[in-house]
């Protein structure tokens, strides 16, 4: 059995970018990059903080609902109180995240004509034999 050419849809995700099952999704031109970097900002930023504040208003209900009124309480309104609070932490740790790639996203671009002109420098340098 031969195989005589790679099939037209491979599927998966395996392997480097570019190569067949490679990923599809990558970023790689820096007008993707800054789309990419403005999808965060304009999109999963707020709607992450927009659904943070909703979860906010409904856990702080139920700790209400559950909490002590004339001297008996529920072990309920402590328990929600403390993991929403560790929650909440781990939103903020998503939005420190997303704040991270978006910076990385715009500053990619730069980063690698920096690297590319200290190459070019690097190999260009003035070597004894340019006098020849």
């Amino acid at each position: 059995m031969q195989l005589n050419q790679i099939p037209a849809d491979s599927g998966g995700t395996a392997g480097p970018p570019g190569a067949p099952g490679g990923q599809k999704d990558l970023a790689s031109s820096p007008a993707e990059k800054q789309a990419a970097a403005n999808a965060i900002e304009q999109h999963i930023e707020p709607d992450t903080k927009k659904s943070g504040d909703h979860a906010d208003e409904q856990t702080n209900a139920v700790v209400k609902a559950f909490d002590a009124k004339d001297g008996q309480g529920w072990v309920t309104s402590a328990a929600v109180k403390k993991a929403h609070k560790k929650w909440g932490e781990q939103v903020q740790g998503l939005m420190n995240r997303l704040a991270s790639e978006k910076a990385a996203l715009r500053s990619a671009n730069t980063v690698f004509q920096g690297t590319d002109f200290g190459v070019r420098a690097q190999v260009r340098a003035s070597s004894s034999l340019d006098a020849f």
